[in-house]
Formats: C-alpha cells, structure tokens, sequence
C-alpha cells in the first residue's frame, strides 16, 4: 500500500493538486474503511485488485476536478457520517460554525422549536438535532432529490425529530412560530459563479450556490417574513459570504428594523455568520 500512497502523492501533484498527498490519503482511507494513522500502520498491506480498480476509477473521476465527496459517496459534518450526491451542496466546514451558533442560542432551550430554509443533505438539522434530541425541527426544501436525500441521512444518523417539507420558501411560508430559524441559503452572486474553483462550478447545484441575482434574495425574504416565524426574542442564525457580503447583509437587516445584530467569525477567521435576536 506504501507503493499506492507515494505514486497516488506523485500523480495528483502532476495534475496540479495542491495537496496531493491528502488527496490520495483521502480516497485510500474511505476504500479500506481505515482511518489516517491505519494507512501508516498498515503500509505493508496489499490492497486487493477488485478496490484497486475501484480506485483507479475514482482517481480518473477526480482528475476530472469532480469532488472527493460526490466520488466517495459520503462525507462527515460534526462528527457525523452524511451520504452526499451532486443534487445537493456539499456540506462545509465553516457550515459547522453555523451550528455552533445555533447551539449556543438555544443553549437553555429544553425542546426548541426550528425552522430550516434550505435542507441540501441534512447536515444542518440533522447535526442540531443530534444535539438536541428534545428539538421539534422543520427543514424546508424545493428540491425533491436532496429531501430524500436528507431523509436517508436523517435515518442513517437515527434522528427521528425531524419534519422535512417540500417547499419554496420564497413564495410560501411555514404555519407555526419558532425559537430559531436558521439558513444556509444561496448567496454567491450570479456573475461570481464562473471565478469559483471547477469543482464548485462544475459539479455542484447551481440552485444551491446562487438565487441567480445579487446574492440578496433569500436574506430580504428573511427580512420581510422573519418576524411573523420567530418569536420574540427568538433567534435567526444565517450563513453569510465574503467579500462585501456579510455587511450588504447587516445592512439589510439594520434598516430593516432589526437592532439587536452580530457578525460572528469562522475559524479562518472570516465573517460567516450573522446573529439577530427579534
């Protein structure tokens, strides 16, 4: 396997990776099941001709820029193991400082009811609901492919309280009022679509990355109907871009009547994450 893991380095830097070694790492550990330190421990070990058919064919695929995530089928968002597709958004990192915030808003909250815009794979719902198995959450979607999707990762993770909903958020909303409503909406710009890396733009949904305007649709939908699906002194937690994005966003909210605001950071250090207490 030694063998495998320095010709794999040596090809995908050939190719332009810029991190070639965790590319080759990445598809070895999820084909024999291994974690990181297994491949080093295990170096001596053969991998069986059948897998490594299997991982030529992933590496011809990934050569093609198409995600690791979409090749391998799967992948992990705080600490959970999600089944991904190319009908949804692959679920991010800084997506989990989303819930952190969340969490933290609804610390005191005993059963919390949720609003989700936006179910993709789940990642979102199904990470807060692991957290808090009390939580009535509802996770609203237009796109039947990633609802199912979402329900299969939601049973994989055996969480059982939440209601996904086929929906279109901007022209029809949810009965009921929550404690938190929480989005990770599109909010790339439609003339930023073609700068983004090929895995993005290639492969990904383009419904999930941008509302095919200015990147604003969804957060002045928010805007307009928040206060009618939050309670007082509930909360709304939504993932923000970069550049002049997270202030256009703060913006909209401030003259829209909304005080009590917060821009929270990443751990890159960026600012993802806008907080509002109604």
């Amino acid at each position: 396997m030694i063998d495998i893991l320095k010709w794999g380095e040596s090809y995908f830097k050939t190719k332009g990776f810029e991190n070639p070694k965790k590319e080759i790492e990445w598809f070895l550990c999820d084909l024999l099941k291994y974690k990181r330190i297994d491949l080093y421990v295990n170096f001596e070990d053969p991998i069986p001709p059948t897998q490594l058919d299997q991982l030529k064919g992933w590496i011809k695929r990934r050569c093609n820029r198409e995600p690791i995530q979409y090749i391998t089928g799967s992948t992990e968002f705080y600490g959970l193991k999600l089944n991904v597709t190319p009908h949804v958004l692959i679920p991010r990192p800084e997506t989990e400082r989303l819930v952190d915030v969340a969490l933290h808003c609804i610390g005191n909250y005993q059963a919390p009811k949720i609003l989700e815009v936006g179910a993709g794979s789940g990642c979102i719902p199904i990470a807060i609901a692991s957290e808090k198995p009390k939580a009535k959450i509802l996770s609203l979607d237009v796109s039947k492919d990633a609802l199912t999707l979402s329900r299969q990762n939601a049973k994989f993770n055996n969480i059982t309280n939440i209601d996904f909903v086929e929906m279109d958020f901007l022209f029809d909303i949810p009965k009921g009022q929550f404690d938190l409503l929480i989005s990770n909406p599109p909010y790339i710009p439609k003339n930023e679509i073609e700068n983004l890396m090929p895995e993005i733009k290639r492969h990904e949904p383009r419904i999930a990355l941008t509302d095919n305007a200015d990147g604003m649709t969804f957060y002045k939908r928010f805007a307009d109907v928040v206060k009618s699906l939050v309670k007082n002194s509930g909360w709304i937690v939504l993932e923000i871009g970069l550049g002049d994005h997270p202030n256009k966003v703060f913006t909209l909210f401030k003259e829209s009547g909304f005080n009590q605001l917060e821009i929270i950071q990443d751990f890159n250090s960026d600012e993802r994450v806008l907080k509002i207490q109604i």
